[in-house]
């Protein structure tokens, strides 16, 4: 390959040559001549100043014979510093095609080599394939040729003409496929050289012309456009120059007037019309001539659009990659405070901000490529931003998720913890907050142009929710069961105390009218109030079964209670009491000799021991008054829980028992015992009556006491104690006090005469015995001393009569 630029004179080289020579002097062989395209187009593009003016160039080239000045008249129009030939050799100059830029204006000017010459001969090869690349590149052709040269096919270079147009009828039959018929024009300029003016431009002018239209006309033209006209592809423009060694002045000033139509946009001939831009951004100009010319090289079919999209594809990938690369730096840092379970409030605006910057960085560059592979890649980029944010809307809809679930349990509790409220509507409130809360924070991060919804978000949590209003419905369904059983038990309280504290045949009855109306009522209570909680009527059964079970169970443990062995026998002893020791008007009885005590005594007895079965069974005469209760047997479900140990079992009829035969026997054994205590106590009073004092004695001791009587009268002192001790006996008799007060002091002798017992036995059971008498002998068996459960009733009467 040969150097990549060199210059006239003092001229620089490339990007890097010598600080003496200016950008607009650098110039690039972009193709040399074995072919090669040059790889640091851009470098160059950038050292120029046009790699980021977008559409803001153009780009011309040149054809013409080798020798015929085609790089001074660049030199002359542009300003550039092409190598022009060296007047004494006649040899060719330009090798390949060079690229440089205008002097004060954006535009690229090619110098391709000149065809015809001698170093190549008869190989076209490199002229045609440079004359497709120009074509193809270039918006305007500049076909430099000699006056002399008008009229003649290979001077004038018609030969090479014929195969541009054959060229560019198939690229714009595949232009016309793609575009809908729409072609792009190209301006062949005619710069006749060394006019003398015998001739005038207008003669050359249709000279040329018809030359070209015959050449139109010769050529095969592909289907469809057998009757098209050159017109409809190209443009032509024809100017001539007078000769530059004999007119170096006249030269000079028609360079310079067809320089102003180069450069000035509002000269009549202008060049650079819109219409022959190739619409190829400046920065992906690189890669598009490469591509052109590799096509070129390679003998296919040079498709212009293929190639312009192409170039598009390339270059808008690259740039959506430039932009996507500073769109996953931006919004890495959402990452950390989402993982960490935060929610952020700006994240949908954040989102659609970036995803707006990057979509500028790309338009500001792509935009100027083919406009619907333009608008394909912007959508590409625009999914692949959307992607890459998908996983943070999902991670803040997920903590969104959990903070509104929180919140809705959180004020759900608080809303249940007064008395009074409604739970259906405290939920329904609360479920709509939640419920909106969600949608408004997740319809922020909803972006245009995405396909996300939050249908399946919004179904999760309202299932959550759903499963916290049951679970806070279970459990206030459990408190206000508590609070019911709390009533229940107060209401039967009372009642069976009242009734057991009564026993008789109808005591149960009096027990279970007050136990159904208490269930009853908490029945009612608990139906008003399930209606907040939307109940199924399942649920509302099973609540009511366990509420009467609980209920029931409330009512046993208060049996229980007053049955207790202690509480029990303190119950049958006072209605021994009151049938044994008082009359039937209430009366204490004060037992004299005459008195049936054996009659009474068993009567008191027996009808109290009768009371125990009624105890023992809770049977009621009225059998409708038991309640239908089923027993965890009779429940599936509730067996299938006592199964698994979630309940205890719960069984009607073994609840009616209050206590078994064993105990029945063992309390009835105890009242006797202290019902024969009570007889015992009955006859030893009857002794100490019939053991009196004769009434004889009580004249012999007036007898001897006449003079302690006389005395006593006599003394104030003892004589008012007197007064006073037969006052109180009046009070006594008038008031009827005899029996309390008598049965004061029988209770007081009676505890003293215990006391003084249990001190008696306590001395004399310790005897003073030698060692030697320690020996026990056998005591026969008829002087044995039998044990008081084998004494007789007289025996123990005996004894207390020596007591």
């Amino acid at each position: 390959m040969l150097p990549l630029s060199h210059s006239l004179g003092a001229g620089g080289a490339g990007p890097a040559g010598s600080s003496s020579s200016s950008k607009h002097a650098q110039r690039l062989q972009l193709i040399d001549e074995a072919q090669q395209f040059h790889p640091q187009m851009t470098a160059y593009l950038e050292s120029w100043g046009l790699h980021n003016v977008g559409f803001g160039y153009d780009l011309c080239a040149v054809l013409g014979s080798q020798s015929t000045g085609k790089s001074t008249l660049l030199n002359k129009l542009f300003g550039t510093n092409f190598d022009v030939m060296d007047e004494t050799q006649r040899r060719q100059t330009t090798k390949g095609i060079w690229l440089s830029r205008g002097a004060n204006m954006p535009v690229l000017v090619m110098d391709v080599e000149g065809t015809d010459g001698r170093e190549r001969g008869e190989d076209q090869d490199f002229e045609r394939k440079s004359a497709l690349f120009s074509m193809a590149s270039a918006e305007v052709l500049i076909v430099n040729m000699w006056e002399h040269q008008v009229g003649l096919y290979q001077g004038a270079n018609m030969g090479l003409l014929k195969t541009v147009f054959e060229v560019n009828l198939g690229l714009f039959q595949s232009s016309k496929q793609k575009n809908s018929g729409l072609k792009d024009k190209t301006l062949l300029l005619f710069v006749i050289r060394d006019h003398i003016g015998a001739t005038p431009l207008q003669n050359l002018q249709n000279t040329l012309l018809a030359d070209l239209g015959r050449i139109w006309e010769s050529l095969a033209k592909p289907e469809g456009m057998e009757s098209s006209n050159i017109t409809e592809f190209f443009d032509f423009s024809f100017t001539t120059l007078p000769h530059k060694l004999l007119q170096p002045k006249e030269f000079d000033d028609q360079v310079l007037a067809l320089r102003q139509r180069f450069t000035d946009s509002k000269h009549p001939g202008f060049i650079f019309k819109t219409q022959y831009h190739k619409r190829i951004p400046a920065d992906g100009l690189p890669h598009y001539l490469a591509n052109i010319w590799e096509q070129v090289v390679s003998n296919k079919d040079l498709d212009l659009p293929t190639q312009q999209e192409l170039l598009a594809q390339f270059r808008c990938d690259e740039i959506a990659n430039v932009a996507f690369a500073q769109f996953t730096s931006d919004i890495r840092a959402f990452r950390r405070p989402i993982e960490a379970g935060e929610v952020l409030e700006t994240l949908g605006g954040d989102m659609a901000a970036h995803c707006q910057t990057a979509l500028a960085v790309f338009d500001k560059d792509a935009s100027r490529y083919h406009s619907e592979v333009y608008k394909r890649k912007r959508q590409e980029l625009l999914d692949k931003l959307h992607s890459a944010l998908s996983p943070f809307v999902l991670g803040q809809l997920k903590n969104l998720h959990k903070r509104v679930l929180a919140h809705f349990k959180r004020t759900l509790l608080e809303n249940l913890r007064g008395d009074g409220h409604d739970f259906g509507e405290v939920v329904r409130v609360e479920r709509a907050k939640a419920e909106t809360a969600f949608a408004a924070a997740a319809a922020l991060l909803m972006l245009d142009g995405t396909d996300w919804n939050t249908a399946e978000e919004e179904a999760q949590l309202r299932e959550d929710i759903q499963q916290i209003a049951d679970q806070c419905r279970v459990e206030e369904t459990k408190k206000m069961i508590v609070l019911i059983e709390r009533s229940i038990k107060r209401a039967v309280a009372e009642p069976t105390e009242i009734a057991l504290g009564k026993p008789g045949p109808e005591m149960w009855d009096h027990v279970l009218e007050g136990f159904r109306h208490a269930l009853q009522q908490a029945e009612a209570a608990y139906m008003q109030k399930a209606k907040s909680f939307n109940c199924t009527e399942e649920e509302n059964s099973i609540a009511l079964r366990s509420l009467r079970q609980k209920a029931w169970q409330s009512l046993r443990a208060k049996v229980d209670e007053i049955t207790a062995d202690s509480i029990l026998a303190a119950r049958l002893r006072n209605i021994f009491e009151d049938g044994f020791r008082y009359d039937e008007y209430g009366t204490p009885r004060i037992w004299k000799p005459e008195d049936d005590i054996d009659g009474i005594f068993r009567k008191a007895r027996d009808e109290t021991l009768e009371l125990i079965p009624i105890y023992a069974r809770i049977e009621p005469k009225d059998e409708s008054l038991l309640p239908s209760i089923p027993s965890s047997a009779d429940d599936p479900e509730q067996a299938a829980a006592v199964a698994r140990g979630e309940e205890d079992e719960f069984n009607f009829g073994a609840s009616l028992v209050v206590f078994s035969e064993t105990r029945k026997a063992d309390i009835g054994t105890r009242f006797r015992k202290e019902a024969d205590a009570y007889y015992v106590e009955a006859k030893r009073s009857t002794v100490s009556s019939i053991a009196q004092v004769p009434y004889w004695i009580y004249g012999v001791m007036l007898l001897l006491g006449w003079n302690e009587i006389i005395a006593v009268i006599r003394s104030p002192m003892y004589f008012t104690f007197l007064l006073l001790c037969a006052g109180a006996a009046y009070v006594v008799w008038r008031l009827n006090l005899q029996g309390p007060l008598q049965a004061v002091v029988t209770a007081i002798l009676r505890e003293v005469h215990r006391l003084a017992d249990e001190q008696l036995r306590a001395h004399f059971s310790q005897p003073l015995l030698q060692p030697s008498m320690l020996k026990e002998e056998p005591v026969p068996a008829s002087l044995s001393r039998p044990t008081p459960s084998e004494a007789a009733p007289e025996e123990i009467e005996l004894k207390e009569k020596i007591l």
